[in-house]
């Protein structure tokens, strides 16, 4: 589903990623730890091929960050849900417009916006405030609208920069067990986090952690050795 072959990605001020390997599997459930500037916004970056590498090569749901033309990222980006830490929704907008803007800009027909935005919200746990404009939301509520509209194109990887990083323990606990229900249906989750209590309570997960840029951890404990075939 995810690889990275030999991945380096420089910037004028150094590597924020340098060699690294991985492969990442359908349905996989994974915590990618490490300080603040170890790489990880970096990499679910280079998952988005919103950054190319320097070196090397991702591929992603059968797209390749050599072969993939800036005409063709929209097909990739139907098969990749995103979720950030500050929601970025729009404001002044309700959740339903939040959510049905997403389905609206990914072509859905127009017959069809209302009725699967509903649907999405209620799954995240939502249909009842789904008419409340997002600043009436708790910092919660704020982020299952966000993964709301990450599932609006039904993307195969949902990628999460520390989507907990601003909820208080309880609001975390709930984004986090919608995330991992998300992921029992089949969806690939790589989440980054700084939050090493998160990653123990959810001690099934796949961690690994990257240390100025190097992937130093693998809990899968598996010969993970990346070959050129596809």
């Amino acid at each position: 589903m995810i690889r990275f072959i030999r991945v380096t990605k420089e910037y004028a001020s150094g590597a924020a990623i340098e060699d690294v390997s991985l492969d990442i599997g359908k349905g996989e459930f994974v915590f990618l730890t490490g300080h603040s500037g170890s790489g990880k916004t970096t990499t679910l970056k280079l998952i988005h091929l919103s950054e190319r590498p320097t070196d090397g090569e991702v591929r992603v749901a059968g797209f390749s960050s050599i072969r993939t033309t800036p005409r063709d990222l929209w097909k990739l980006r139907r098969k990749v849900g995103l979720v950030f830490q500050d929601f970025r929704l729009l404001p002044g907008r309700t959740a339903m417009e939040n959510v049905g803007f997403a389905l609206e800009v990914t072509g859905s027909p127009p017959k069809a916006i209302t009725p699967k935005a509903q649907r999405l919200l209620s799954q995240v746990g939502l249909a009842s405030k789904s008419e409340r404009p997002v600043e009436q939301l708790s910092g919660g509520e704020r982020q299952r609208v966000a993964i709301a509209r990450a599932l609006a194109t039904e993307p195969l990887v949902l990628l999460a920069d520390e989507p907990t990083g601003n909820l208080d323990e309880r609001a975390t606990r709930g984004v986090m067990d919608l995330i991992w229900e998300i992921n029992a249906l089949g969806m690939a989750v790589v989440m980054a986090t700084h939050d090493l209590e998160l990653v123990r309570r959810y001690a099934s997960a796949r961690v690994m952690e990257l240390d100025q840029g190097r992937l130093v951890y693998d809990s899968s404990g598996v010969d993970r050795a990346v070959t050129h075939t596809t």
